[in-house]
């Protein structure tokens, strides 16, 4: 969470600072404070954990189709190498990153199993370098993944396993802190920005609350990690504060404003939340969907002051 919602101090001197904030230990990066998870003492047994949720993680929040077997990867690379029509092809790759990011997760898992069993697998290992080989391909390939809403990619997604594969867990979980960190502050700019168009719009009063509920439990259920028992309070939360969000309805005489504009407004209201909703599933920002929507709030504004202009 922020010190305010809409005004985090950004600094950086800070970041890493661990503190009881309101009784919940957090950390802090780039101005917002956030839970915090000590970090596992059994390397190998985080590193696959990991592996396995980011694993799922990528599936959950992309177009569906492209969760391929990572036993089908020959399969799915022939056919990606014949594809010649531009749109076929696109999909192809996606199947094709699919395939490889699962073999390289099916891969790391027989890893842990044989060092489990005491067969010490080195780095220069052919299992190991296949691992490594097959997370990287499904980055690049990755870039060309859809999220499920066909918004934009998330490539931060696919590049996931491939960190807490090569880095140590430590620096992962930082990584993370700052990842989340810029995920707030998208979900911030959205809040700001819808509000910013319905401030000064009469009949939208309850707006600027609704909203910055939401976006407040947006960050609580970004920062929480779902093997937390807490989750049990945060995401009822985030439900039910984007639930009110999403029915809110207008006072009877919104001065001023045709129905069109009205009902153009409670679909650009709309939007924001689902937005604020994407990023906060998949925990990272979608910076193209964002100024897409930031360039949307803009030109309503503009249309309601040629509206009152008029």
């Amino acid at each position: 969470m922020s010190d305010t919602p809409n005004t985090p101090d950004l600094s950086a001197a800070d970041n890493g600072v661990v503190s009881l904030i309101d009784g919940k230990l957090c950390v802090r990066y780039d101005g917002y404070w956030i839970r915090y998870y000590e970090v596992p003492m059994n390397e190998d047994s985080a590193r696959k954990e990991l592996i396995d949720t980011l694993t799922k993680r990528v599936f959950h929040h992309t177009e569906p189709g492209i969760n391929t077997p990572g036993m089908k990867l020959a399969e799915a690379r022939a056919a990606y190498e014949r594809a010649t029509d531009p749109v076929r092809k696109r999909v192809n790759a996606a199947m094709l990153a699919g395939a490889l990011l699962n073999r390289g997760s099916d891969i790391f898992g027989v890893i842990i199993n044989l060092r489990q069993r005491g067969i010490e697998v080195t780095t220069n290992n052919e299992l190991f370098l296949e691992c490594e080989s097959c997370f990287i391909e499904a980055m690049d390939l990755g870039k060309q993944v859809k999220h499920y809403s066909g918004e934009e990619g998330l490539d931060e997604l696919w590049g996931e396993p491939l960190k807490a594969f090569s880095m140590p867990v430590a620096e992962f979980y930082e990584s993370r802190y700052i990842k989340i960190a810029q995920t707030m502050r998208a979900v911030d700019r959205i809040a700001e920005n819808l509000i910013s168009v319905f401030s000064d719009i009469g009949g939208f009063a309850g707006v600027e609350a609704l909203t910055w509920s939401y976006a407040e439990a947006a960050k609580k259920e970004i920062e929480t990690m779902k093997t937390d028992a807490a989750i049990f309070e945060v995401w009822p939360e985030f439900v039910a504060a984007g639930d009110a969000l999403w029915v809110f309805e207008p006072a009877d005489v919104v001065p001023n404003l045709p129905e069109p504009i009205v009902e153009r407004a409670l679909d650009l209201l709309k939007e924001g939340k689902k937005l604020i909703e994407w990023i906060a599933f998949a925990r990272v920002p979608m910076p193209k969907t964002t100024q897409n929507y930031i360039g949307k709030c803009g030109e309503f504004s503009a249309l309601l002051e040629e509206n009152c202009a008029a």
